[in-house]
């Protein structure tokens, strides 16, 4: 059986700049990097906030597929016997 936390490496890469985007934000907030001038932080900071969440959807939703598959195979139509 497949691992089901294995991510393919686009799915992957969306979820380590979804992190990265909800770490820039948290360090907007709490003042440790300063925004550009022509922008305001909290705008900034709930912008990337966001942002980093809906890039980290697309790895909830398919280990969740995943999962859901492996849990009830019957609902998904894959017949697997077992020898």
């Amino acid at each position: 059986m497949r691992n089901l936390a294995t991510l393919p490496k686009p799915v992957l890469l969306l979820e380590v700049l979804g992190v990265l985007a909800v770490t820039g934000a948290l360090l907007l907030v709490n003042d440790w990097i300063s925004a550009p001038d022509f922008m305001a932080k909290k705008s900034l900071a709930t912008l990337l906030f966001f942002l980093g969440i809906a890039l980290m959807l697309p790895a909830a939703w398919l280990m969740m597929w995943r999962t859901a598959q492996a849990m009830a195979p019957q609902l998904f139509n894959h017949n697997h016997k077992k020898k």
